[in-house]
């Protein structure tokens, strides 16, 4: 599971995204490496370790962890629609306190679920 990754964030991740969060979750080690270009991204080609005793992954793994980010973000999807959907919280209170809890789950909850199926 990804780490750093929010995948509840509704404003989608860019590529330099993806990258810093894969080298963040590649190893359990903090600090150990640096851009080459500071003014570059986070690809492979621009990351150097700068801790002892640190081995820098192989670019097959570190495309690996980019492309299991980009799958834990795609497979949220319907986390996202459906929190954008779901009422307050006050407003689902309201709706216990005032109806009940089967009421407000099939009233409010059911329907946003079924329109937004797990995948």
């Amino acid at each position: 599971m990804a780490r750093y990754l929010n995948v509840m964030r509704q404003r989608a991740y860019s590529e330099e995204e993806y990258q810093k969060d894969a080298w963040n979750e590649i190893l359990e080690e903090h600090n150990w490496y640096r851009k080459i270009n500071e003014n570059g991204d986070h690809s492979y080609n621009n990351i150097k370790v700068v801790k002892d005793g640190v081995t820098k992954p192989s670019e097959a793994d570190f495309n690996a962890k980019v492309q299991e980010l980009k799958d834990a973000y795609a497979s949220a999807q319907y986390k996202r629609q459906r929190a954008r959907e779901y009422p307050s919280w006050k407003k689902q209170l309201e709706k216990i306190y005032d109806d009940g809890v089967e009421a407000w789950k099939t009233e409010m909850i059911d329907p946003i679920k079924a329109k937004y199926p797990k995948e």
